[in-house]
C-alpha cells in the first residue's frame, strides 16, 4: 500500500482537464477560478471515474498581469478535514504577506466547497453504506496530495511552496512522504500530526490539554464556571430547541469549547455565555440570541466531512473505533452528566450522528468508518527521516487540537525540520498574527536554502 501511494505520486501524472471559468478583480487583488478533473482513485484498481477539484487563485494587483504570471505558486492547504478553502474578501494577514512573492492557490480539498461535494444529499448517490464507505476511503490526505501534484503539473508549475494550517499540516507531511519532488519548501502551522500509533494517544493528550484550557478560561472568567454549570443543569431539566428545531443537549452545548482553541476566539465564548438566559412567563429560558449562536457552533451542516473523516486522519492500519468516546472514560469531568462538566474540543462522538440533522442520514456509514481497519499508511517514516525539502513548523505550546508533545515527537522524525515553538498563540495563530507567523516560517526555510 505504501509503495503504491509513493509510486503513484512519484510518476508524472496524466494530464488532467483544467478550465478557468471566471476571473475577477476587486479590493487590490485578482482572482481566477480553476476547475480540475482528477481521478477518484489515484492509486490504481479504480474504474477511471473522475471528480472535480476546485481552487481559487489570488494575486496582488500590485503585480502587473505579466509579472504575476512569472511568480512562483504557493499552495495553501486548509485545516479540517472537511473545510473548504478560505474565501478572501481582500488580502490581509498571511495572504497579504504571501502575495508579495507568490501566486496563492487556495484549494477546496476533494469533497468540500466547489469540489465534488460530500454531504447527506450527495453521498447516497454512491449506493448503500458499503459503497459509500468505499468512496470515502479516497478522501484522505494521500489522495489530496495526489490531487495537488496533478494540479501542479496542469498549471505547469515547478516544485512549489506549500503552507499547511492544522489538518493542512498533516497533508504537508503526507506530501513530504509521497511527493517531495513536487515541493520547493513546506511551511506548517499547528499541524504536525502523530506519525504512528493509535488514535487513542491523540485523545489522551488532547483531553488533558482541553482540561487545562478550561481551567485557564475559568480563571480568567470565574463567573462563567457557574454559567456553564447552570446551562448544563437547565438542559438536563428543560427541553430547549435550537432554531432549526433540533434539541440542544448538554453534550451538544459542551461543543462551544471549540472557542477555547484560539487567541482570537476565546473571549467570544464569554460574550456568548453572558446573555444565555432570559426571563419568560414560564421562568428562565435560554435566549433566542444564545440559541442561534450555539446552533452555528454545534451543527456540521457546513462541513459534514469533518465529522465523518475526523478520526480516520489518525487511522494507521487499525480501526479508530470511536477513540474519543472510549478515551472519555478516563476523563469523567468531560461527561455531560458531570456535576460541573468541562467544555469539549474537537472530539467527534457517535451521538453527533443522532443529534445533528445534517449527519443523521450518515450514521450507518460513520459506524462503518469507525470499524474500518487496514487503512493505508499516510506517512513514509523512512522518507521523512531522509527528507531534503526545507520545512519549518510553528508549534503552539498549549494547542488543544494538535498536542505539543506529539508535535515535537513528529518534528524529531523529519530530517531538517525546523521548529518554532511559541506560547504566544493558540491553534488559530495565523488569524491573530498571520503576517508575522508566515514571514518567520518563510525566513526559516529560506535561511536553510540560502
Amino acid at each position: 500500500m505504501l509503495e503504491a501511494a509513493a509510486d503513484a505520486a512519484a510518476k508524472v501524472p496524466d494530464a488532467v482537464p483544467h478550465t478557468v471559468k471566471a476571473r475577477h478583480e476587486y479590493r487590490g487583488m485578482r482572482t481566477a477560478e480553476h476547475y480540475f478533473e482528477v481521478p477518484l482513485d489515484h492509486f490504481g484498481g479504480g474504474t477511471g471515474e473522475t471528480i472535480t477539484v476546485f481552487a481559487r487563485e489570488y494575486v496582488s494587483a500590485d503585480h502587473s498581469e505579466e509579472d504575476a504570471a512569472r511568480l512562483p505558486w504557493l499552495l495553501y492547504l486548509q485545516g479540517g478535514p472537511g473545510g473548504r478553502g478560505n474565501r478572501f474578501p481582500s488580502l490581509g494577514g498571511w495572504s497579504k504577506a504571501a502575495a508579495r512573492d507568490f501566486r496563492i492557490l487556495m484549494l477546496d480539498q476533494r469533497g468540500t466547497g466547489l469540489s465534488t461535494p460530500i454531504d447527506r444529499n450527495t453521498l447516497p448517490l454512491r449506493g448503500n453504506e458499503t459503497d459509500q464507505l468505499e468512496y470515502l476511503t479516497h478522501f484522505r490526505a494521500d489522495s489530496i496530495v495526489a490531487d495537488a501534484e496533478a494540479i501542479r503539473y496542469a498549471l505547469g508549475s515547478a516544485p512549489w511552496t506549500i503552507y499547511g494550517q492544522s489538518y493542512g499540516g498533516f497533508c504537508a507531511l503526507s506530501y513530504l512522504s509521497f511527493a517531495p519532488h513536487g515541493l520547493r519548501e513546506a511551511l506548517i502551522t499547528g499541524g504536525l500530526a502523530p506519525l504512528q500509533g493509535p488514535a487513542d494517544r491523540v485523545y489522551q493528550a488532547t483531553y488533558r490539554r482541553v482540561a487545562a484550557r478550561n481551567a485557564e478560561y475559568f480563571k480568567s472568567y470565574p463567573e462563567d464556571r457557574a454559567a456553564v454549570t447552570r446551562i448544563a443543569r437547565h438542559l438536563r431539566e428543560t427541553v430547549e430547541h435550537l432554531p432549526d428545531g433540533e434539541r440542544l443537549t448538554v453534550e451538544r452545548f459542551q461543543m462551544v469549547g471549540s472557542f477555547l482553541g484560539g487567541n482570537t476566539r476565546v473571549d467570544t465564548l464569554h460574550h456568548l455565555l453572558e446573555d444565555a438566559f432570559v426571563a419568560t412567563p414560564a421562568g428562565d429560558r435560554l435566549s433566542d440570541a444564545f440559541l442561534e449562536q450555539v446552533r452555528g457552533v454545534v451543527t456540521r451542516a457546513g462541513n459534514p466531512l469533518y465529522a465523518l473523516m475526523h478520526e480516520s486522519i489518525y487511522g494507521q492500519q487499525e480501526a479508530t473505533d470511536w477513540a474519543a468516546l472510549r478515551v472519555l472514560q478516563d476523563f469523567p469531568e468531560f461527561r455531560p452528566d458531570a456535576a460541573e462538566p468541562l467544555l469539549t474540543g474537537e472530539m467527534v462522538y457517535p451521538w453527533y450522528f443522532e443529534q445533528d440533522a445534517a449527519l443523521r442520514p450518515l450514521r450507518d456509514v460513520a459506524q462503518l468508518l469507525a470499524e474500518k481497519s487496514g487503512w493505508k499508511p499516510l506517512y513514509d517514516l523512512e522518507r521523512l527521516g531522509a527528507n531534503t525539502v526545507p520545512v519549518a513548523a510553528a508549534v503552539y505550546s498549549e494547542d488543544i487540537y494538535v498536542d505539543r508533545d506529539l508535535s515535537l515527537e513528529t518534528a524529531s522524525a523529519v530530517r531538517g525540520l525546523q521548529v518554532w515553538e511559541t506560547a504566544d498563540f493558540h491553534h488559530d495563530g495565523i488569524a491573530d498574527d498571520g503576517e508575522g507567523i508566515f514571514g518567520r516560517l518563510l525566513g526559516m526555510v529560506r535561511s536553510v536554502r540560502n
